[in-house]
């Protein structure tokens, strides 16, 4: 089967500093790909190039098989929806506008949104659980009630690829549960080709289907997480001794720092 995102030879720099060399990198349909490394590895780089908000100084990038560069801007997000690590609005928007914002890829110049466009709208609060919230502004909701709002948005693009940066920062444990397990269901259930860039080395490889693993801006290792969460990788990476364990449910690796 034809992998939705696909990335061969890219390289990016800033300037004349080089972020990302040589990245090659396959996303399946229906795969939650978990993204790690530490602080300047080029991880949200890497998110920006897969969007289309960035151009790779060598290599290609394709969207189910059609080159990236290939494609404007609203035809990528038509394809592609990104929930980024900063959200601010300076309104405040209800949640049903602000979902309803992701219909944006579909509205012809000055048009307003349709009864579809609501349908599709209403479907994707109801997919992330938050239906209740429609009438509520956007600035009354809690952390873990905004990241679904927002994750409710990137779901009305209709996409076949969503991409988080960072989704659970800022959010107590019993949230950062909920938003993995979350996109999780929404990639299973959905066939949601789901990459997300955390900080969060348990969460990853408790939920991911896969794991990325960044180092000096190119692929350390790639592969299911017990084969990525080893204490070799995870302090050769993160440059500190760990103590790799099983979760006592799961089975799947967890990390303990010494």
């Amino acid at each position: 089967m034809e992998p939705v995102l696909k990335l061969r030879g890219v390289d990016f720099d800033y300037g004349a500093t080089p972020v990302l060399r040589g990245i090659d990198l396959e996303v399946g349909r229906g795969e939650l790909l978990g993204i790690l490394g530490p602080n300047g590895s080029g991880k949200s780089t890497l998110l920006g190039l897969m969007d289309g908000v960035l151009n790779p100084k060598r290599g290609t990038i394709e969207i189910t098989g059609i080159p990236l560069k290939d494609l404007g801007r609203g035809a990528v997000a038509r394809k592609i929806a990104m929930v980024a690590q900063e959200n601010r609005f300076r309104f405040s928007f209800s949640v049903i506008q602000l979902v309803l914002m992701g219909r944006f890829p579909y509205l012809k110049p000055l048009r307003m949104e349709g009864e579809e466009d609501m349908a599709v709208a209403r479907g994707a609060l109801e997919a992330t659980h938050c239906i209740e919230l429609a009438d509520r502004p956007i600035h009354e909701l809690s952390g873990g009630e905004k990241q679904r709002a927002l994750i409710a948005r990137a779901l009305a693009q209709e996409p076949q690829a969503i991409l988080l940066d960072e989704p659970t920062s800022f959010l107590d444990l019993r949230f950062k549960r909920e938003i993995f397990r979350l996109i999780g269901h929404l990639s299973r259930e959905r066939g949601l080709s789901v990459v997300v860039v955390s900080h969060d080395i348990d969460l990853v490889s408790q939920y991911c289907s896969r794991i990325l693993m960044l180092k000096d801006g190119a692929v350390f290792e790639v592969g299911e997480p017990q084969a990525v969460i080893i204490a070799p990788n995870v302090e050769a990476v993160f440059d500190c001794p760990v103590r790799i364990e099983r979760h006592p449910v799961t089975g799947r690796p967890r990390v303990s720092v010494l």
